[in-house]
């Protein structure tokens, strides 16, 4: 954990001499120490060179200074940036642990944080991307490799869900990985870290992460279906006092775009890489609280509930009881996500 703290000239130069600087633990992705500016603590976060290392580094810088607009805030002050080094002077916040219902707080930050951009902002951050023709062939072969058979037209629903996600006109402030961990509860509401995968697109596809199971993180959760709907609830709440408008009212399409990424299965550093949906009939693999066996079971339901009264992904629903199925048979011991974050 030791390495000197990379403070430049010019950024000493703006905010003065670091002291007592001290390595914290973080992402493979990342280094960040802790440290003081005339005594008041601050936090130094640098981009590891890696691929990828200049784009997240601008998406995060990005993101921050258009969260910055909110208050009271959703995010720590920027304080300083070194663009040579990928650098970033954070403020520091401490948090406390999460209350109990800590998700109700969660949905109400996130809402506050999608509302801090709209259509002036087009082209501060990349569009956020959904799933692709590959990601449906994979999740149409792993029904197959487990003998459940097609309902007729799903794959027709399915070409028209892509077409409805990528022409979404959506202009919020996306985290990208709105994750417990990525949440730093306080007095004053919730803060939001870690920008490097921050978007633009409908809030809609991050408030599905409370159905879905956190489909991006190490900390898979299912929130108790009281607790779901007071968070969702407290969205579409702050969502229409920020912006006088409502967000949508199903969240269909958006858990059924998490249920076939079978890179969300998987942690960052190992999604692009192969088929993980081809691989769950042979192995199972555990990523944080969960397996990816857990995961896909949890969103198999999800969707398969969402779609039970019919609609235009009714097929979809039916071909997600049908897997969600043939995983319980064959692996019998699956256990439900755990209901509290870790």
């Amino acid at each position: 954990m030791r390495s000197p703290l990379p403070f430049g000239d010019e950024l000493r130069s703006e905010l003065g001499p670091p002291r007592r600087a001290r390595r914290l633990e973080s992402s493979p992705r990342s280094r960040v120490w802790r440290a003081e500016l005339s005594g008041t603590p601050v936090v130094v976060k640098q981009l590891v060179d890696a691929p990828e290392a200049a784009e997240r580094y601008a998406r995060e810088v990005a993101a921050l200074k258009l969260a910055s607009r909110v208050d009271p805030p959703v995010v720590p002050a920027l304080l300083g940036t070194d663009p040579d080094t990928r650098v970033l002077v954070l403020e520091y916040v401490d948090g406390q642990p999460p209350r109990e219902d800590w998700v109700v707080d969660h949905a109400t930050a996130l809402a506050r944080l999608h509302a801090a951009t709209g259509a002036d902002d087009t082209g501060a951050l990349p569009a956020w991307s959904g799933p692709t023709d590959g990601d449906i062939d994979s999740f149409l072969g792993l029904a197959g490799a487990l003998g459940v058979p097609l309902p007729a037209g799903v794959r027709a629903e399915l070409d028209a869900l892509m077409d409805r996600l990528s022409g979404a006109e959506g202009h919020a402030l996306l985290h990208g990985d709105p994750c417990p961990g990525n949440d730093l509860h306080t007095d004053g509401g919730v803060r939001f870290i870690d920008f490097e995968q921050a978007a633009r697109g409908d809030g809609i596809v991050e408030l599905a992460y409370l159905r879905i199971g956190f489909p991006t993180c190490w900390c898979a959760t299912a929130p108790p279906p009281s607790l779901l709907h007071a968070a969702e609830s407290a969205y579409r709440a702050t969502w229409r006092d920020a912006t006088g408008t409502d967000a949508p009212s199903d969240l269909t399409d958006a858990c059924a775009a998490w249920l076939l990424r079978g890179d969300a299965l998987v942690q960052r550093a190992e999604r692009g890489t192969v088929d993980h949906l081809a691989a769950i009939p042979e192995r199972d693999w555990t990523w944080g609280t969960a397996t990816a066996r857990q995961r896909l079971v949890h969103r198999l339901g999800t969707v398969n509930r969402m779609t039970a009264d019919g609609g235009d992904l009714n097929g979809l629903g039916q071909l997600a009881a049908g897997v969600r199925a043939a995983m319980l048979t064959r692996w019998p011991a699956l256990q439900p996500l755990p209901r509290q974050r870790p």
